[in-house]
């Protein structure tokens, strides 16, 4: 009777299952990198004084695991019968023609996250200032990101999910806003003392 139950539950979920597992590593990466991104911008306007190694290793820790939440997110992908993906169609923008432009935004968040968190590892051959100049478009990955769950995501229009959105990603939002018009950065800090 136990077989029978499990055969049962795994032909009810295998179908299914990969759609379920790229669905929830999604909504993961999209929780982690808000908070990531949060995180980076309070280290860079100095929000918390006092606070950087501890806030350094919290961000480096969400931005690794975001990173893995996103690959998950595209590998579940190539096991999903109903959408049928290949590897270009998860790695290379526009290569894929489901939802193409939604698609292409989520790949480029991807390597956006990839090239530009990963570069923390190469910051001192690259220089520190350069690489500051550059961690900085790491933001608008996320932004791309946001971009593509909304667009795409079988949950986009879901209240539920909106309002998930609406609480991990407001925040951050706020702080870049107040980045970019450099309110409370370390520049214009440094020239008020």
């Amino acid at each position: 009777m136990l077989v029978m139950h499990a055969v049962l539950l795994s032909t009810a979920v295998t179908p299914h299952l990969y759609w379920i597992t790229s669905r929830a590593a999604g909504i993961v990466a999209l929780v982690l990198s808000s908070i990531s991104v949060c995180v980076g911008l309070a280290m860079g306007s100095r929000v918390l004084k006092g606070r950087g190694p501890d806030l350094r290793v919290t961000h480096e820790a969400l931005s690794l695991a975001t990173l893995l939440a996103i690959a998950v997110h595209g590998v579940a992908l190539l096991e999903d019968g109903f959408i049928r993906m290949g590897f270009t169609d998860i790695a290379l923008p526009l290569a894929s023609s489901y939802k193409t432009f939604w698609t292409s935004a989520g790949i480029v968040a991807f390597w956006g996250f990839a090239i530009l968190g990963l570069s923390y590892y190469a910051r001192t051959r690259v220089g520190m200032a350069r690489w500051r100049t550059l961690h900085r478009f790491t933001a608008l990955a996320w932004v791309l990101g946001l971009v593509h769950s909304l667009g795409e995501g079988s949950d986009a229009g879901q209240e539920w999910f909106l309002a998930m959105i609406l609480i991990v990603a407001l925040p951050a939002l706020v702080l870049l806003v107040l980045r970019w018009a450099g309110v409370g950065s370390r520049t214009r800090l440094g020239a008020a003392r």
